[in-house]
């Protein structure tokens, strides 16, 4: 997937956004298996008033779901794109633990059992993960399933900063 193609289903996944909180972007066929991707109303309100709704750092970011979530080593390797583990462990806590967890996870967004109905698990199944490229990180919730991962954005982070 180029910029161009990723722009595009961005704009498709804006009209049912218009309508719904969820909507689908894309599906990749990745080293690791299958993987649909959602983005959110939450994402797009969050993008948008920091100035990132698709802009390339953001698509940059999107289009980079194609590496996938290698589960056998789920933590970021220094300079690596893909899709990495944040958990609980890192000191001090980083922006994108405080937008995962105390934001999103544990203050009980209404959004969260939307997800668990569309990712078609629990939230204590799911694995909180950035979706990583140069300039930008997207947050989301990962579920794994024998046969597909699903991969759901609600906010993004690009301090340099880890």
């Amino acid at each position: 997937m180029d910029l161009a193609a990723a722009k595009e289903k961005l704009q498709i996944a804006e009209v049912v956004l218009d309508v719904r909180p969820l909507a689908f972007f894309a599906e990749f066929d990745t080293p690791y298996g299958e993987l649909k991707v959602t983005v959110t109303e939450r994402l797009r309100r969050k993008c948008r008033k920091g100035r990132v709704w698709k802009s390339v750092a953001m698509l940059t970011a999107l289009k980079n779901a194609v590496y996938g979530f290698d589960a056998k080593a789920p933590r970021s390797r220094g300079g690596a794109d893909g899709i990495f583990r944040v958990d609980r462990n890192h000191r001090p806590a980083n922006s994108m633990m405080k937008k995962l967890f105390d934001k999103f996870l544990e203050k009980s967004d209404p959004l969260v059992p939307l997800l668990a109905n569309e990712l078609g698990s629990p939230p204590e199944n799911w694995i909180p993960v950035r979706l990583v490229s140069h300039h930008m990180r997207l947050l989301g919730v990962l579920s794994i399933s024998k046969s597909t991962a699903h991969l759901a954005l609600i906010d993004y982070d690009n301090e340099k900063s880890d």
